[in-house]
């Protein structure tokens, strides 16, 4: 294939061009005069498997002929290496794991427990790259950490130890052996067959010096990709000579080729095709130009040419949000598929590319996302998680339907019947509790229900097996959270595994519980916490992705794969610092002078990585630039690329500010687009409501806590007594202040009736009606400590009423009806006591807000009106007998006492108030006016939402409505 040369081959394409293609057309060209059966002789080594694809299909288009061997620069491995059997990566990172916990544990400061296996995770990473870039253990030991944070030395100490077990516990072959061996071997017996390697730049040690090797061979060579053919001489020589180079998008070229002895500018190009847009790469090689000598911008910018035609093909989107970005992209995606025009979205961002696909699927459009999807957030691995959730702690009635509703829970025959038994449990928990449910309340309810194998069935796949307190071996945690997964999703039924490991996400987690299964006897012994933690760290790692579902034209990429280039039209979304180039992660073992000290990647090498893929993208034929100046509220910085781009541009107020201003018109345009697209037509905004139903349809009977709503908010009596609407309890049952009067009134009801007035007895009493009642733990310790706040002051206050009487009724229901009005009061007593001069005192207890005189004396008559009631003999056991006083017992952090105001016609005069009420609402012209009197503006009403308040407020005319 090529002529005997000292010279090393290493050849260029420039910026633009289709990679694949051209390396395929190039050796076709070299190959036209050999015979048929050399091109299989041909050994073609490539940096992603997108780019093998590329390459396959571009010889697929060409006629017939043989297929040069394909390889991954990855898979190089020696096959005697491969035939023995090595630890997976996986086996090798739970071994770290168990060392990493005791550390955590011993420094509480350093990280929270659950990030082990990310820890574990960066070891490892580090490990490898030290072995890839040549670093030994030595170099980190000899790092200089006097003058660093404490922090880091204690980092350091505790990394010597783990990379001192990494060494003895192998992973087997890493790239550095794997090029070693082959160096070795090439040295005694270099093959005399042609072997090339196209796509990558070196950026790794072992790559690098494979790539020195290869272009040494006798037929072998390099295809470099995107070689910025535009650089003057002197632009190289500066570049050389820059002691911040390594955030250059050339940097690694010029590396390579000054380790081979070669110029850049001297470099042949594989074939002779042009770049889609010379003019465009000249402005983006002079635009990247290393910063210290951005002052050729002033010397050559303006000599650039054609900068109309560089940027006729670029549109640049400067969107208001992450949204809108999403939405203009989307809409020129969706052009493209209706074109047959083939389209890539380049962009790191992974949540704009995920807002993008949702916005596609409104079209019916999936795109070809080489990312695919986290393996954590498919059916399979949500299902998964959401059991080991499950039986990671107590059981929660949301937990436990979150799984009973999840689509591969008894994903058999008979689902329709799961689902009505998991319906008709929901109401039961809301309505009823408990909070935590657990064999025996499933077990009764299924019986209640007629299902009592429904029960029993998921009594077995909860409990059966649930995780013990304290710490499991890793293998048995799995075993039992992978049967109890496999247990729901096959139903009552118990055969097979339901639709829980079918199609590819369900079989790609089975490989991943697989993995997980054989690496876990190298795991330590962990919680149900932890492995939950664990778990979830290990499924969020892999990836899930169906080749054959995408869109054929639309494609997201990410930036590596922008060397592919086989797009007509190529979209770089995101391009804002942060998101691109990407910010470096987080190292919590070195910090950047430790990592330079230790000769390992800087976070620069990266960044002119990225650099590198913008340069290339940037070539193509026809581009978009998009980028939303704000994220999450606040004010994005654009991408350093593009802010040198849009700055040399604008400096050149002649040529380029004009094809700046055209680009951004053009995006300007797309998004005008997407406001049309989602334009909706104004809806007038609801009035305020307060309807008019008829006479009979009002209400017959209310309690006396009602008539404060009443008065306050008519709109929620109607709501509630006319259309019969109930608020749902919240599933999430929690200590809320109601459940807190519920109790405190039950365990006052219970000491007062035991008849020892003392502190002791108090707290007894309330200890003991809080370990029944109350099931979280926290909560009865804090509500105890309230308690035993005020329990000498109650006690006194105690004393003091029952040397005025004694209590007759606790919780007693009263009732009385008004003939005339054909209208019934309710009410239910805390308290009452019969003193000794025979009236009657009322005690209404209060966890919560205590109503003050001025409200009692205009909105809450609760208590005025169960005097009036129990004067009238409303309460079935006890006669008619006058009220000395009712008073309401606050039991807050502040206890007191606030008695009702009764005026100077006693509880007859709120009796008649009452009445003037009653027959009022029951008038024609009476409106149920929504919020008529609230408290407080911004007091939550139950039924606000069906009132649509917030279209409109309290400022707005009440609008009658008559029903009929």
């Amino acid at each position: 294939m090529f002529e005997p040369t000292e010279i090393p081959r290493l050849f260029a394409l420039p910026c633009g061009v289709d990679f694949g293609a051209e390396v395929v057309r190039g050796l076709q060209d070299r190959m036209r005069l050999s015979q048929p059966e050399d091109m299989a002789r041909v050994e073609l080594i490539v940096n992603t498997l997108r780019m093998q694809r590329r390459i396959t299909a571009a010889f697929d288009a060409s006629p017939a002929s043989f297929l040069p061997k394909i390889r991954l620069i990855t898979s190089l491995v020696p096959e005697e290496a491969s035939a023995q059997e090595q630890p997976s990566a996986l086996a090798h990172r739970l071994g770290l794991v168990a060392l990493v916990r005791p550390f955590l544990e011993a420094q509480r400061d350093f990280a929270p427990s659950s990030s082990a296996f990310d820890l574990a995770d960066s070891v490892a990473g580090l490990m490898a790259e030290m072995e890839e870039e040549g670093v030994s253990l030595e170099a980190l030991s000899n790092l200089t950490v006097s003058e660093q944070s404490k922090h880091w030395d204690r980092a350091l100490s505790f990394l010597q130890i783990v990379l001192q077990y990494a060494e003895q516990n192998s992973t087997g072959p890493t790239a550095r052996d794997t090029i070693d061996t082959l160096l070795r071997d090439w040295e005694t017996s270099p093959p005399q067959h042609p072997i090339i390697i196209a796509g990558s730049t070196g950026s790794r040690s072992p790559a690098h010096r494979l790539m020195q090797a290869v272009a040494r061979l006798p037929q072998g060579a390099v295809i470099l990709p995107g070689v910025d053919t535009e650089m003057p001489r002197h632009g190289w020589r500066a570049l050389a000579s820059s002691k911040i180079q390594e955030d250059h998008p050339q940097h690694r070229i010029l590396a390579l080729s000054r380790d081979l002895g070669l110029e850049v500018t001297d470099l042949p190009t594989w074939t002779h095709t042009a770049a889609p847009s010379p003019a465009r790469n000249a402005l983006a090689s002079l635009a990247l130009r290393p910063a210290p000598v951005t002052h050729a911008w002033l010397k050559e910018g303006p000599h650039l040419q054609a900068l109309d035609q560089a940027l006729e093909d670029v549109t640049l989107v400067e969107a208001q949000t992450l949204r809108d970005e999403a939405l203009a992209i989307a809409l020129r995606l969706r052009k493209a598929a209706d074109e047959g025009t083939s389209t890539a979205l380049i962009s790191p961002d992974r949540t704009l590319t995920r807002l993008v696909t949702a916005m596609l699927d409104q079209w019916g459009i999936l795109p070809d996302d080489s990312a695919g999807i986290p393996l954590h957030l498919t059916a399979p691995g949500r299902f998964l998680r959401h059991v080991a959730d499950l039986r990671s702690d107590r059981i929660t009635a949301e937990k436990l339907l979150i799984v009973l509703k999840h689509p591969l829970c008894h994903s058999v025959a008979g689902r329709n019947e799961h689902l009505r038994h998991t319906r008709d449990l929901e109401l039961h928990l809301r309505a009823e509790g408990p909070p935590f449910p657990d064999a025996r309340m499933i077990l009764e309810f299924s019986q209640a229900i007629g299902a009592p194998d429904w029960g029993e069935w998921l009594v077995a796949c909860l409990f059966a097996d649930a995780p013990e307190d304290g710490a499991r071996p890793l293998a048995q945690q799995l075993l039992g959270h992978r049967g109890a997964a496999e247990r729901l999703a096959a139903g009552i039924a118990a055969e097979g595994t339901g639709g829980l490991w079918e199609q590819l996400p369900g079989m790609a987690a089975r490989r991943a519980m697989d993995g997980f299964a054989e690496a876990a006897p190298k795991g330590p012994d962990v919680t149900a916490q932890e492995y939950l933690a664990l778990f979830q760290a290990i499924l969020s790692r892999e990836q899930q992705r169906d080749r054959d579902a995408g869109h054929p034209h639309i494609r997201i990429w990410g930036t590596l794969e922008a060397r592919v280039m086989d797009a007509e039209l190529l979209i770089l979304g995101g391009l804002n610092e942060g998101s691109w180039p990407e910010a470096p992660a987080p190292d919590p073992w070195l910090n950047r002078a430790m990592r330079k000290e230790a000769g390992l990647l800087l976070p620069e090498r990266r960044i002119g990585l990225s650099a590198h893929d913008f340069q290339q993208a940037l070539g193509a034929k026809t581009v978009w630039l998009t980028r939303a100046l704000r994220s999450d509220g606040a004010e994005t910085v654009p991408s350093r690329w593009l802010n040198r781009l849009t700055n040399l541009l604008g400096g050149l107020p002649e040529t380029g500010a004009p094809a700046l201003k055209a680009a951004r018109r053009r995006g300007a345009y797309w998004m005008a687009l997407g406001q049309q697209f989602e334009a909706v037509a104004r809806i007038a905004p609801a009035y305020r409501p307060s309807p008019r139903p008829p006479l009979d349809a009002r209400p017959k009977k209310l309690s006396v806590t009602q008539i404060k709503t009443l008065v306050r908010d008519p709109y929620a009596i109607y709501a509630r007594q006319t259309l019969g609407l109930r608020p749902l309890e919240p599933l999430a049952k929690t200590a809320d202040a109601a459940m807190r009067g519920i109790t405190v009134h039950r365990a006052l009801e219970a000491f007062i009736e035991d008849g020892e007035i003392s502190q002791e007895a108090f707290l007894r009493t309330t200890a003991a009606t809080l370990a029944e009642d109350v099931p979280w733990p926290e909560m009865r310790v804090l509500w105890q400590a309230r308690l035993k706040r005020i329990s000498e002051q109650f006690i006194a206050d105690e004393r003091l009423r029952q040397s005025e009487g004694h209590p007759v009724e606790f919780e007693p229901a009263g009732r009385s009806t008004i003939p005339h009005l054909d209208f019934t009061l309710t009410a239910k007593a805390d308290r009452i006591d019969l003193q000794s001069d025979g009236r009657i005192a009322l005690y209404d207890y209060k966890t919560g807000h205590v109503p003050t005189h001025a409200e009692q004396r205009r909105f809450d008559k609760q208590l005025q009106l169960m005097a009036a009631m129990a004067e009238a003999g409303a309460f079935e056991k006890l006669p008619a007998t006058p009220v000395a006083k009712a008073e309401y017992l606050g039991l807050g952090l502040s206890p007191k006492i606030v008695s009702a105001p009764f005026g100077d016609g006693g509880p007859a005069q709120t009796w008649a108030e009452l009445m003037d009420l009653i027959e009022a609402m029951q008038s024609p012209g009476f409106g149920f006016t929504s919020r008529r009197a609230m408290q407080r503006d911004n007091d939550p009403g139950t039924y606000d939402h069906l009132a649509r308040f917030g279209e409109w407020d309290t400022t707005r005319n009440v609008t009658p409505e008559d029903l009929t």
